[in-house]
């Protein structure tokens, strides 16, 4: 709406411009008055249609150039080459730009025009050219900066979409591996706490101590909140993870092989991956005996979990969907399923040494 009063007002200066010299100085010519309209009334289009426009106050500003008829300025046409130079594509700019030079060629030779009337009315119509690039450069730079705005905010939106997500999967591990050792036991040193006060004593020491890592795991999880950056678990504490399962009455045992160097975030993805598949076995399986193995082939770490249960871990939730996005972030693969060569159930995971790229 604003850009139209604009346009209307624009065209009223221009006609007023144009018409005034042919009614007040001139003697009155019907023809020449239509001449004088048609150069400056169609610029009310000139957004609409800015090649026809400029075509049309043109062809009649040459001609009232040839008919030396023309007011001290042409103004519906300079204002014609100032919109095509901002709006029509390249290819219009082009044919746009011959068609101006060749009328405004004729209207100065036809007249016979003085030499000095070429530069002056040649700097007058580069002008209106140049503005008209200017804000068309000025109006793509615009878009160009809003665009990418636009994008940065959907990219932060992304990250922090990320972030949460894996702030979620690191409390859900950290809660769900502890909480459910420390349930098994309770429950464990509860049945024995009169028959044998010390095994009774050494389950509620293994509670106290699971809960103390349960605290440092989280400190760890949630220092990324206060701008700080803890430092993930990683294959190193592996065993840490094998020997609080063991309390729980599990026969779990570690088979490690030659591992090789690892970046920190697969590192911390294979610690993950081990604790939740204990978690699984010992809230699930109703397993006695769990095998985990670490070992490398081709570059990467192989990482898996069997117990001799009753191929119940594979429960859907955010334990295994969150152990599948770990694997997949670093560019990994994992599989989980009965195993194919006995009761019970496997995870496996491969993991490359130096991440995903």
């Amino acid at each position: 709406m604003r850009e139209r009063a604009v346009d209307l007002l624009i065209a009223a200066a221009v006609t007023v411009a144009s018409v005034y010299p042919v009614i007040w100085f001139w003697p009155f010519n019907p023809a020449v008055l239509a001449l004088a309209l048609l150069a400056s009334v169609p610029l009310v289009w000139r957004r609409r249609a800015p090649v026809v426009v400029a075509l049309a106050t043109g062809i009649a500003t040459t001609w009232l150039s040839v008919i030396e008829r023309l007011p001290d300025m042409p103004y519906g046409q300079l204002v014609a080459t100032y919109t095509w130079a901002e709006l029509v594509s390249p290819g219009w700019r082009v044919a746009c730009i011959v068609m101006t030079a060749a009328g405004v060629l004729l209207s100065l030779v036809v007249p016979d025009e003085n030499p000095p009337s070429f530069g002056y009315v040649g700097l007058m119509f580069v002008t209106a050219y140049a503005l008209g690039t200017g804000v068309r450069a000025r109006r793509h730079r615009i878009a160009f900066l809003e665009e990418r705005t636009r994008r940065l905010t959907e990219e932060q939106a992304a990250a922090a979409g990320a972030e949460r997500a894996r702030i979620a999967r690191d409390m859900h591990d950290v809660l769900a591996h502890s909480v459910g050792l420390m349930v098994v036991q309770a429950e464990g040193g509860a049945s024995v706490v009169r028959a044998d006060a010390d095994r009774a004593e050494a389950a509620f020491d293994a509670i106290a101590e699971t809960g103390r890592e349960a605290l440092v795991q989280l400190r760890h999880a949630l220092g990324v909140l206060r701008e700080q950056a803890p430092e993930p678990a990683g294959v190193e504490a592996i065993p840490s993870l094998v020997e609080r399962a063991r309390r729980t009455g599990l026969d779990v045992s570690l088979d490690r092989g030659a591992v090789p160097p690892l970046d920190p975030q697969v590192g911390a993805t294979a610690f993950r991956v081990v604790q939740e598949a204990l978690t699984n076995v010992v809230k699930h399986a109703g397993a006695r005996r769990v095998l985990v193995t670490l070992g490398a082939e081709d570059g990467a770490l192989q990482v898996t979990v069997r117990d001799d249960g009753r191929g119940g871990t594979a429960v859907l939730g955010h334990g295994l969907s969150g152990m599948r996005e770990r694997v997949l972030s670093v560019g990994g693969r994992l599989s989980t399923g009965p195993r194919s060569d006995g009761p019970g159930f496997e995870v496996a995971a491969t993991l490359p040494a130096e991440g995903r790229a």
